[in-house]
């Protein structure tokens, strides 16, 4: 099953409790199609790039949700029904690309022993003389020629 984020906006004077119902009937119906909620984050209100016009009026504040699940290729679909939300602004599902977990990411050969064959030193390298550069600099000239200054 593919990992999709599902990103919410809420109505911003929406209380706690409507939004964690959302949340559960979301989950609720991810679970019964054998998929797994793996992260819920929620954000600070946010102010929107533009106002959303909906029925009892234009938002330009919204609280943002972001759901992580495993899910069925067809959740997309299945979400729709989210359209007729009154509490919702927007939704957008995502879909995770190249994203390996699980088993596969262990049955991968280039990537087995990935960790053992990085080298001892420094993430960012050694602290040497990488950055002395010599003291020669080359130049251009106003007629496109290139000479090289050396200073004494």
């Amino acid at each position: 099953m593919p990992l999709y984020d599902c990103m919410l906006l809420f109505k911003p004077k929406l209380k706690k409790e409507p939004i964690m119902d959302l949340v559960q009937r979301i989950g609720k119906h991810v679970y019964s199609r054998n998929g797994v909620l793996t992260n819920i984050k929620a954000f600070e209100p946010i102010q929107l790039g533009y106002g959303i016009k909906k029925l009892d009026g234009r938002y330009f504040q919204a609280q943002l949700l972001q759901m992580t699940m495993m899910a069925t290729p067809n959740i997309n679909k299945e979400l729709h029904y989210l359209n007729r939300e009154d509490k919702l602004l927007r939704w957008l599902l995502v879909k995770h690309r190249n994203t390996q977990y699980g088993l596969d990411f262990f049955s991968e050969e280039d990537g087995r022993n990935e960790i053992m064959n990085m080298p001892g030193s420094s993430l960012f390298g050694s602290l040497s003389d990488e950055d002395d550069d010599d003291d020669d600099a080359e130049y251009e000239d106003e007629d496109g020629s290139s000479e090289e200054r050396k200073e004494h």
